[in-house]
C-alpha cells in the first residue's frame, strides 16, 4: 500500500468527502435508488441530490442547517424561566 501523496497536508483531512463534483452526503439518494429503481425513486435521488448540492453550496451540512431551521422557528425572543415556573 502506497502512502499518501507527497503534496498532501494535514489541512485537507478537515474537507468533505466528495465523489466527483457532489458532496458525499448527497450521494445517499442515489444509494436508495440503486437498491429500488423507479420513476419515483428516480426523482427523490435527483431533488435531494440537489437540495444536498444546494446546502453544501451555502455552507450548510446537514446539523448545522437543521440547527438554522430550529433557530428560525423559535425566533430572536429566548425567554430564560420555562413557562411551568411563572
Amino acid at each position: 500500500m502506497k502512502g499518501p501523496p507527497p503534496d498532501a497536508s494535514w489541512r485537507d483531512s478537515a474537507r468533505s468527502a466528495k465523489l466527483w463534483i457532489f458532496d458525499a452526503n448527497a450521494t445517499f439518494p442515489l444509494l436508495i435508488f440503486a437498491f429500488n429503481i423507479s420513476t419515483n425513486t428516480f426523482l427523490f435521488a435527483i431533488f435531494g441530490m440537489m437540495f444536498f448540492t444546494a446546502l453544501s453550496k451555502y455552507g450548510f451540512t446537514i446539523p448545522i442547517f437543521l440547527r438554522w431551521i430550529r433557530s428560525t422557528l423559535a425566533g430572536p425572543r429566548k425567554i430564560a424561566v420555562p413557562w411551568w415556573f411563572k
